[in-house]
This record gives structure tokens, C-alpha cells and sequence, in this order.
């Protein structure tokens, strides 16, 4: 009775896992063609990014108030002071990554950007110890290559301020829903300047927008943006409640596994052509990945000795499936294995 018990939990956390591990690819991957495709006829990546941002701070903001309404507990307010010193850093950095990254979709391909945007895990690791936490194809386009890149750089800088924020317990953030609410309207304001000075006056006499002749076409571009934000927060969603509820080590070896997928949904779906120094070129990055998280998983396993894994009540109470319950000393290990995962996104 006892074995079939055993069997019956380790089938059940093995269902879990590949059920979030099967969500967080439906939104990242989702999200990465989607906003390819939409861009194509949308040129105004910023002022999509921006109304990303602002769906994702409406679903917060509605998450905290359902959750505080079952929970009859009232959810963190950071102060000015607090808000202003410690998380607008990170919200700049978050805003400019992700605004970025959407601008490089209008001048190069899903395949060139996620071999590009793999980089990030060396700027990850680079600020990271830094803060003392630890051929050309006919697709190439240096202008598109130059914007991803540079958001790998700042999504360096963007991860470890990130991890910086949530370990500060006294901030009481480690909900993502709160983090999340609290960053969006920052990323707002400080990706608004690049948006006025790109976009600003061509959204302006844009009729797909302010000047449109036909209300139906205004209506299904308004519901393709907050289609991508409605995206973009199941993604942060996804990923926080894979962590949450599995381990960082789950969702860096998702990673790998998502970017060889994206790039064969590139490759199939949009044509985009990736030649033998391609492949080989990104395999060499997975492979620094992949051993640097098996590395990762050893010394863990050498210095905590064996953990047993969290089993699918290891938060009674939920929270929407986010709230964490472990020490702080043990959200260390996670997040920091939870960074450098992000690194792939």
C-alpha cells in the first residue's frame, strides 16, 4: 500500500511538472511569434511593449485583490521612498530589456533572435559577480542585432537587480504578483521617453490608431495588443508558478529545451534559414548553459546535502499558487538558479 502510494505521488508530481513546464512554453514560445508576427503589421513596437505593461499592472492588480479578498490579508505598499530607490532601478532595466527586445523583432528573425538573446546568461553571470552575487546570412541586420543584444546586455543588469529586490525580505516581494505590480508602472514611465522620441509623432498620424477611418480595424489592433499582454502576463505567470511549484533547476532545463523548439518552429514555420555555423554556434552556447546548471545542481546538492523535493502540497494555502512559504536563506539558492534561466528568455 505503501509503494503504490509512493508511485501514485511521483506520477502525480511528474503530470504537475510536465503540465507547467507545457504552460511556460505555450507562453514564451507563444508570445515570442506572436509579437514576430504582429510587429509585421504593427510597426510601433514600443507603444505595444507599453500597452503590454499596462494590461500586465490590470490582471496584478486584480490577482492581489482577489487574493487579499480570500485570504483577508492585506498585500505590500512599498513606500515612496522604497519605490523610488530600490525598485525603479530594476524597472528601468526590465522596461528597456523587454522594449528592446520587441523593437529587434521589426528588422530581424525569431531564429537570429533567440540564438542572440542566449548571450544573456554571460551578462547575467558578469553583473552578478560584479554586484558580488555571484558568417553573416541574407537574415542578419546590424541594426536589429545591435537591439538585441543590447537587451541581453541590460537583461544582464535587469536579472541581478531583480534578484537583489526580491531577496530584500523587508520589502516583502516575493510574491511575483506584487512584483510585478509594482514594476509595471516604472517600466511605463521610463520606456515612455523612447516611445515619444521613435514613435511618438508617427502613431501620432498612424490610422491604424489616433487617425483611423475604419472602427473595425481600430477594434481588432487594440484586441491583437491586449492579446500580447495577456500573453505577457501569463508568461511571468508561468514562470514564477513552474518555479514555485518545481524547482529553478526545472525551468533552466526547460529553457534549453524551449530555445532548440523555438528555433525549430522558426525554421518550419516562418522559414527562417539556419545553416550548420548557426547551429553549431548555438549549441555551443546550450552546452555552456546546460553545464553551468548541472555545475549549479552539484555544488547545491555538495552543500545542502539532499533536499527533498517539494511534492504538490508544499503550499497549502496557494495564493494563487505564488505565495512563497520557505526561509529566506533557501529562496536564495532558487532565485538565483531562477536568474540565470531567465537569461534564455
Amino acid at each position: 500500500m505503501g509503494r503504490w502510494a509512493l508511485d501514485v505521488a511521483f506520477v502525480w508530481k511528474a503530470v504537475l511538472t510536465l503540465g507547467l513546464v507545457l504552460l511556460y512554453y505555450c507562453f514564451s514560445i507563444g508570445i515570442t511569434f506572436y509579437n514576430k508576427w504582429l510587429t509585421k503589421s504593427f510597426h510601433f513596437p514600443l507603444f505595444m511593449t507599453m500597452l503590454h505593461l499596462a494590461v500586465i499592472f490590470l490582471f496584478s492588480a486584480l490577482s492581489r485583490a482577489l487574493v487579499q479578498c480570500s485570504s483577508h490579508r492585506a498585500r505590500v505598499v512599498l513606500s515612496w521612498t522604497d519605490y523610488l530607490r530600490r525598485v525603479a532601478p530594476t524597472a528601468l532595466a526590465t522596461a528597456l530589456d523587454v522594449g528592446l527586445s520587441n523593437w529587434s523583432f521589426l528588422y530581424i528573425t525569431v531564429s537570429l533572435y533567440t540564438m542572440t538573446k542566449s548571450s544573456a546568461v554571460l551578462f547575467i553571470l558578469i553583473f552578478s559577480l560584479i554586484f558580488k552575487l555571484e558568417e553573416l546570412s541574407t537574415q542578419f541586420n546590424v541594426e536589429g542585432f545591435a537591439l538585441v543584444l543590447g537587451a541581453s546586455f541590460i537583461g544582464g543588469i535587469r536579472w541581478t537587480l531583480t534578484q537583489m529586490l526580491l531577496q530584500k525580505a523587508e520589502l516583502g516581494l516575493q510574491n511575483p504578483i506584487d512584483t510585478m505590480f509594482h514594476l509595471q508602472p516604472l517600466m511605463f514611465l521610463g520606456l515612455f521617453p523612447l516611445f515619444a522620441i521613435f514613435e511618438g509623432l508617427h502613431l501620432s498620424t498612424s490610422e491604424k490608431i489616433f487617425r483611423f477611418q475604419d472602427t473595425g480595424l481600430l477594434l481588432r489592433v487594440l484586441g491583437s495588443l491586449f492579446l500580447g499582454g495577456i500573453l505577457a502576463f501569463g508568461l511571468g505567470f508561468s514562470e514564477f508558478l513552474l518555479v514555485s511549484r518545481t524547482s529553478s533547476l526545472t525551468l533552466s532545463i526547460a529553457g534549453i529545451f524551449k530555445e532548440v523548439c523555438t528555433l525549430l518552429l522558426a525554421a518550419h514555420l516562418l522559414g527562417d534559414q539556419i545553416s550548420l555555423l548557426n547551429w553549431l554556434g548555438f549549441a555551443l552556447c546550450l552546452s555552456g548553459i546546460s553545464l553551468h546548471v548541472a555545475l549549479k545542481a552539484l555544488h547545491s546538492r555538495g552543500d545542502g546535502g539532499a533536499r527533498a523535493l517539494k511534492g504538490p502540497g508544499s503550499h497549502p494555502d496557494l495564493e494563487l499558487l505564488l505565495r512563497s512559504s520557505r526561509p529566506e536563506e533557501e529562496n536564495n539558492e532558487e532565485e538565483e538558479g531562477y536568474f540565470v534561466a531567465q537569461g534564455q528568455q
